[in-house]
């Protein structure tokens, strides 16, 4: 279940800061190439174009780093085992 939870977070926080970069490599895009303005057609590229795009890979890619971190059990202590206690 923790694996589970750990990588539906991933996939939410990963798809934001996603869709932040595609947006941020979408205006670098229309400055960069010099995209026409006509109509709207930049802002549509980067909001249409870039933003899904980088939602998508940033939530793919989020939640395999978040699932692949809480698989693992030595990365993330999330409750303590007690310490066993020695007889004198």
């Amino acid at each position: 279940m923790r694996i589970a939870l750990l990588a539906v977070l991933g996939l939410f926080l990963g798809s934001l800061g996603g869709a932040a970069l595609g947006i941020g490599a979408g205006l670098a895009w229309v400055e960069i190439f010099k995209t026409t303005n006509f109509e709207g057609y930049s802002g549509m590229l980067v909001f249409f174009t870039f933003m899904p795009l980088g939602a998508v890979i940033g939530g793919v890619g989020g939640a395999v780093l978040f699932g692949l971190l809480a698989m693992r059990d030595d990365a993330i202590a999330v409750e303590r085992e007690p310490v066993a206690r020695t007889d004198r």
